[in-house]
């Protein structure tokens, strides 16, 4: 491997990890903002699972696992 090779590697290498962490970042500042929410969670506005087993409270497609069964209201 010559130097010019090497040179070239290693600035593609760089320019692919900054525009991955640029990009995260972006996509943090517009989307996640968003639907990140003001105040703390309370037993209300987490997610959770309903009577039909569907997801409540959760705005994304993803869900998470394992999450509790929503609680009745009074």
């Amino acid at each position: 491997m010559t130097r010019a090779e090497f040179a070239k590697g290693s600035t593609t290498f760089l320019v692919v990890i900054t525009a991955g962490f640029l990009s995260t970042t972006y996509v943090d500042r517009q989307y996640a903002a968003k639907h990140a929410p003001l105040e703390a969670p309370s037993a209300s506005t987490t997610a959770c699972v309903g009577e039909d087993g569907g997801w409540k409270n959760w705005p994304w497609s993803n869900v998470p696992a394992l999450s509790p069964k929503c609680g009745r209201d009074r």
